[in-house]
């Protein structure tokens, strides 16, 4: 028996040296959080020089970028980026982060056809590397891994030998601040995940990520001080060492290193995971059905008679029996879909990343008519008597016949993307684009009749993910500039602005036209009365939610107000008891704002492609 335990050891023993001696040295770059299109131009200067001191050096195989590559997403921010890091003489790994695609004027699809993925796979000198892409997508939201990255993670390591050492590049930190980060664990920790590396807090850090090595590098920007700077990595069969290089400069001693070993990581319950217990105070709420889809549904689903319709992440529109929840029908577009569908009696119509608008027959998903619009289509329709007004990322705004699809009039003078929901009110439409301002057009024309900023120079203060409300001739608008304003709706001027509440780009407005409310940034809903003259909080009611600031609109039916949270609760609160009727949580990832179909139905989506029928007993 002893004999045996020192053969098995000596086995042991010879297989690790086995794996770990196939590894050779080699030493590569990792440069992370570039921003660039960041005012001044400063980034563009930091990633030049960076570039630079690479080409400078022998003896780096690859580089690998983890993110943040622009400051907002942008087809000339993107194309400058890859104009300047083509200039490197070597193999360069890139995967976008939360500013590429979070106000991407594309829905990420830019990126993808600029630098040719979003994810990467290769083996190099004995390690695996692997990285792919975090959202938030189009909308404010937690990192996410998305959920066809997830399904391609599955793939991609149900072939990697269990003893395959393993590197994973993401942009974000392998812990809460990705909604789903347990799932990136909980796969990493099957394989010899020796590794985690990324950015986003733009400083060098070491971590342990239950257990994984993690470690995140400095941004390239130069900050408060006269340089910017990356990290070489080197690597051998015994240790992995970072250190932080400034361009021109001779390279700083090492700040931290990874021990190389064959890791066998426990799969136990010490760890914190998602918990569904709060389901239990509220039995009379049911999840009648529930829908997979195979990427991210970042809209809100039309709702017929029979069929939910809603798009997804990897382009296909789809619908599903409203009774049951099956599939029922798939229309595959050129790209992902962030529109939310809106129907009219036979006719359901989609904006699509792929630059087209849609229109089906919504029982079949037979096309009917489609129209090409001149960059992505991210804003969402509405239908109103036999026309269809939709905003596009070509800075245009339409007007289009809903039987035809012929095009009654445009505005083009938009200066960024359109992604939300416009509103139709006396005659007007009115919406916001990711360019500071909220537009008002006349319904019949498409004639500016006024526009309104909120005096920030930051794009990303934009009212644009808000879609306005209004009542006896005001509308009301959220942003991030975390106010709540009221504007004249005949003249666009600011009749109040109130951020006596943290109220982010979430709102919405009681039938009786007597309460505009909306999600403030920690646990409440508030409501502030209607009227032209400014007006302070009137109530709130404590949710109990926690930090939230995606953009999950108000909507209310039959005196209570719904709306989705950031990890994946629906709401029910009452406009006149002012308390929660229920909460239920259905996903740990942005809950998108919810179709309430009566005040015992809700169809909510989230952007983890979960889509479920809420049925709520009597």
């Amino acid at each position: 028996m002893i004999i045996m335990r020192k053969i098995f050891l000596l086995l042991s023993v010879l297989m690790v040296q086995g794996v770990f001696g196939q590894i050779k040295a080699f030493r590569f770059a990792l440069v992370s959080d570039t921003h660039i299109g960041s005012p001044n131009g400063a980034a563009e200067e930091d990633l030049r020089r960076t570039i630079a001191d690479i080409n400078g050096q022998t003896g780096i195989a690859f580089v690998v970028i983890t993110g943040d590559i622009t400051e907002l997403g942008m087809d000339s921010e993107l194309l400058l980026a890859k104009r300047i890091l083509d200039s490197l003489n070597i193999k360069y790994y890139i995967i976008p982060g939360n500013h590429d695609t979070g106000w991407s004027e594309s829905g990420g699809v830019s990126f993808t056809s600029i630098f040719g993925a979003d994810k990467f796979l290769f083996d190099y000198n004995g390690i695996r590397m692997m990285g792919c892409a975090s959202g938030p997508y189009v909308r404010m939201s937690d990192g996410h891994i998305p959920r066809d990255a997830v399904n391609w993670m599955d793939s991609v390591l149900q072939k990697t030998d269990s003893r395959q050492p393993l590197i994973f590049f993401n942009h974000y930190p392998l812990d809460n601040s990705l909604d789903n980060w347990y799932e990136g664990v909980d796969r990493l920790k099957t394989k010899n995940t020796i590794a985690y590396l990324c950015g986003h807090g733009h400083a060098n850090k070491a971590f342990s990520f239950e257990g994984i090595p993690g470690v995140m590098g400095r941004s390239n920007l130069r900050a408060k001080v006269p340089l910017g700077g990356y990290n070489l990595v080197d690597v051998t069969a015994s240790l992995i060492t970072f250190t932080e290089r400034k361009p021109g400069l001779a390279s700083r001693s090492p700040w931290t290193s990874i021990a190389v070993t064959e890791h066998h990581y426990a799969n136990d319950s010490v760890y914190t995971r998602p918990s569904y217990a709060m389901n239990l105070l509220s039995p009379h709420v049911k999840e009648r059905w529930r829908y997979a889809s195979d990427a991210n549904v970042v809209n809100t689903p039309a709702v017929t008679k029979e069929l939910a319709i809603f798009g997804n992440s990897l382009g296909k529109i789809q619908a599903v029996d409203l009774k049951t929840g099956k599939s029922v029908w798939s229309y595959q577009t050129g790209a992902a879909i962030y529109s939310s569908a809106a129907v009219k009696e036979d006719k359901v119509v989609i904006g699509s990343g792929d630059g087209t608008i849609y229109c089906l027959q919504n029982k079949t998903g037979k096309l009917i008519w489609k129209l090409k619009a001149g960059a992505a289509v991210l804003g969402c329709p509405v239908i109103d008597d036999d026309s269809v007004y939709i905003g596009c990322s070509d800075h245009q705004f339409l007007a289009i016949e809903l039987k035809t699809g012929q095009k009654i009039w445009s505005f083009g003078g938009l200066d960024g993307p359109v992604v939300g929901t416009p509103l139709i009110f006396e005659n007007k439409i009115i919406f916001g684009a990711w360019d500071r301002n909220l537009y008002a057009l006349e319904k019949s024309t498409g004639k500016l009749l006024w526009s309104w900023n909120n005096g920030s120079t930051v794009r990303n203060f934009s009212p644009a993910a808000c879609t306005p409300v209004a009542h006896d001739s005001v509308v009301y608008v959220v942003a991030p500039d975390r106010y709540l304003t009221a504007l004249d709706a005949t003249t666009g001027a600011a009749l109040w602005r109130s951020n006596e509440a943290a109220v982010r780009e979430s709102i919405g407005i009681t039938s009786d036209g007597k309460w505009v409310v909306a999600k403030t940034m920690n646990d409440s809903i508030v409501a502030f009365a209607t009227s032209r003259e400014k007006q302070s909080p009137a109530w709130f009611v404590n949710c109990q939610y926690a930090y939230d600031h995606v953009p999950s609109q108000l909507v209310e039916k039959n005196g209570l107000l719904f709306f989705g949270t950031r990890i994946g609760v629906v709401y029910a609160v009452g406009s006149f008891t002012r308390q929660v009727a229920w909460a239920y949580k259905i996903d740990n990832s942005m809950v998108n704002t919810v179709r309430v179909i009566d005040g015992s139905h809700i169809v909510a989506s989230t952007m983890d492609g979960k889509v479920v029928l809420l049925e709520v007993s009597k």
